[in-house]
């Protein structure tokens, strides 16, 4: 009998491909560094992170039946993942994401996930099928939810009686898609995890402070909103307030996969029990952390 997930993690569950030197970068510029390949994707990053603290997430996407899709779900099963409920594609690739990051953060990124797109709701099976849920008896329970999925299938989601009960958590993946997130603002069980460029596309103006755009999106109907700044100070923005805390100051020697860590670490600071202050501490501390993973020379 399978054992029932803690959390549903919906998006792109794909291949980084990260190139990273320690020295700073220009246009064109061509320097000595590391280059790694490994599980990454927004939804797979949350779940990598919810099962370090002891969560057992399931997995909702598209992998595609060829060597780097069964490598990788090979992959997600000794991490301890849920890949049961996964599409695996027989016309679709598995997707990539490969970036270049120097001493200064990200320079430059391409995300590659056309197959998530083109598998549209079909990666939703489970909510409606009885696996995991069904109209009549929707999937009760958080769900972290990224913006790789298409505005029309994340519309279809906003407006689905198979997520009428679900906690959701969304983060929108990158600032290029952060507008996807649209049909999601206004809804009263949606929390949205935003940065601070992210919140400026989502309101069409731009931010000074985290505080401020938590302020503004929250004017714009969101129920509730975290907004993060880099190494500046972050926000929690809900009916009842705006609340604010500083990451620890810490050496940034990466910055893929850390506003995922964010996310994750929050959602499991929020699940133990933590208030709203400590909770936002709680994942600034963790996101912390993860950037100062060395990065060899």
């Amino acid at each position: 009998m399978r054992t029932r997930p803690d959390i549903l993690c919906i998006g792109s569950v794909l291949w980084d491909i990260i190139g990273r030197t320690p020295a700073r970068m220009a246009a064109g510029a061509d320097l000595p560094g590391r280059i790694t390949r490994s599980p990454g994707g927004v939804a797979l990053n949350i779940a990598m992170t919810l099962a370090g603290f002891g969560l057992r997430p399931a997995l909702l996407s598209v992998i595609g039946r060829d060597a780097e899709g069964d490598e990788l779900v090979a992959a997600c099963r000794r991490l301890g993942l849920d890949t049961g409920h996964i599409h695996r594609s027989d016309d679709l690739p598995t997707d990539r994401y490969i970036a270049v990051e120097d001493g200064n953060g990200l320079v430059a990124a391409i995300a590659d996930a056309h197959s998530l797109e083109a598998a549209g709701d079909r990666i939703l099976r489970p909510l409606g099928d009885g696996r995991l849920g069904s109209a009549g008896a929707p999937w009760e329970g958080p769900v972290a939810l990224d913006g790789n999925l298409t505005r029309g299938v994340l519309a279809d989601i906003a407006a689905s009686p198979l997520f009428a009960a679900a906690d959701l958590r969304v983060a929108p993946a990158s600032p290029g898609k952060a507008e996807r997130l649209l049909p999601l603002l206004p809804l009263r069980r949606a929390t949205l995890y935003v940065n601070l460029e992210e919140a400026g596309i989502l309101c069409q103006c731009r931010f000074a402070t985290a505080p401020e755009a938590a302020e503004a999106l929250l004017r714009r109907g969101a129920a509730r909103v975290l907004v993060t700044d880099g190494a500046r100070t972050g926000a929690d923005g809900a009916a009842d307030g705006i609340l604010t805390a500083a990451p620890p100051a810490v050496a940034v020697t990466r910055v893929t996969g850390a506003g995922d860590t964010f996310m994750a670490a929050h959602i499991v600071a929020e699940r133990r029990g933590e208030a709203r202050a400590a909770a936002l501490r709680s994942a600034l501390a963790a996101a912390a952390q993860f950037v100062t993973g060395d990065i060899g020379t």
